[in-house]
């Protein structure tokens, strides 16, 4: 191990040390009920720098649209991804960024959490009561009120689908409502979205159009995922196979990764592009996706093309593509010709 690893490590076990004891309750509320017209500005911490971390803020953000039209809403991450993420959504207005390598740049590093402490807040949510930073950031922040990200048992009771990572910032934000005199939204939660414009779309068909250069509709895949997610190359090839045969009215199309490596020899048609949003706007013009649980395949929710994401270690309540006809599969109990049975049924 690197020696940076090894401080990063130890600067992990420090502040999960130091963080143990942050937000005693879960939340805390208003003495007396309040208007919401009350929540001006809003800080979302999530200092995390994965693609599909932040995807899955995009409910949260729509939920405080929606209720709170009028609010402003800030966003402490790390990285540059948020400002792509986010650029279509009205509500929210600064991001406050680390940079994905801070000991590498440690003066922007400790710059971020000094701008932090400069803006005041009428509310803080720590969207992962997990994260050591998050919760260090939600301390750290000056806000009226904070939500610390930790479960609440009551709620989980209420909702089945309360751990999912996505949706339970939202119940927790609901909860906060209910307290403080706010009526709650009761609609579904918020599925990830994008919001990506007209035009996006429109450019990304025309890169699709020039790929396949048939009328015939299109499924993607994604063959890549990280460490243990990974499904072996010969799995890939047998499904790919099968897949042709059984969708063959169809085009299939690989989305590659960032690295430009294919789990099945670039024997399909493929994608390649950085740009999150024109990747994303891609998907939008395909029927279908299947890839393994990844921000990839939240990227694919994001875009509203049906998503069937792959599980096989990670689990499926915390992180499964829902809304829609979306589905999460477990591999390792599902086969091969079963999966595609589903894809087919998915299609009708």
């Amino acid at each position: 191990m690197g020696l940076l690893k090894k401080i990063d490590k130890h600067r992990r076990k420090v502040m999960k040390s130091m963080t143990k004891s942050v937000g005693q309750v879960p939340m805390t509320i208003p003495k007396e009920p309040i208007d919401k017209q009350a929540i001006q500005r809003v800080l979302i911490c999530r200092p995390n720098h994965r693609l599909g971390n932040q995807l899955l803020l995009t409910p949260l953000v729509e939920e405080l649209w929606k209720t709170l039209p009028h609010c402003k809403v800030d966003i402490f991450a790390k990285g540059g991804l948020s400002p792509i993420l986010f650029e279509s959504y009205p509500n929210v207005d600064r991001y406050i960024l680390l940079p994905k390598k801070h000991f590498k740049q440690l003066f922007s590093y400790l710059n971020a959490w000094v701008t932090l402490k400069k803006r005041s807040y009428d509310l803080v949510i720590n969207v992962d009561g997990g994260s050591s930073s998050g919760r260090l950031s939600t301390k750290h922040a000056r806000g009226k009120y904070k939500i610390f990200g930790d479960k609440m048992p009551e709620l989980s009771a209420q909702h089945q689908d309360y751990n999912h990572i996505a949706k339970n910032p939202v119940y927790n934000l609901r909860e906060f409502f209910k307290k403080s005199g706010i009526s709650p939204s009761t609609d579904e939660v918020p599925t990830l979205n994008l919001m990506l414009r007209p035009t996006e779309i429109e450019s990304a068909k025309n890169i699709l159009d020039d790929i396949v250069k048939n009328e015939k509709k299109t499924l993607c895949i994604f063959t890549n995922a990280t460490g243990a997610k990974k499904h072996s190359e010969a799995w890939w090839n047998e499904f790919y196979d099968k897949l042709k045969d059984a969708c063959s009215a169809y085009n299939v199309v690989e989305v590659l990764p960032v690295e430009n490596t294919s789990q099945i020899g670039f024997r399909a048609p493929s994608f390649y592009s950085k740009d999150i949003r024109e990747i994303a706007a891609f998907m939008a013009n395909t029927e279908l996706f299947v890839g393994t649980d990844s921000g990839m395949m939240h990227l694919a929710v994001t875009s509203g093309t049906t998503t069937i994401g792959l599980f096989s270690v990670t689990d499926p309540k915390k992180y499964e593509p829902y809304g829609q006809k979306n589905r999460a599969v477990n591999t390792s109990q599902t086969t091969i010709d079963e999966l595609v049975a589903l894809i087919q049924a998915q299609l009708l």
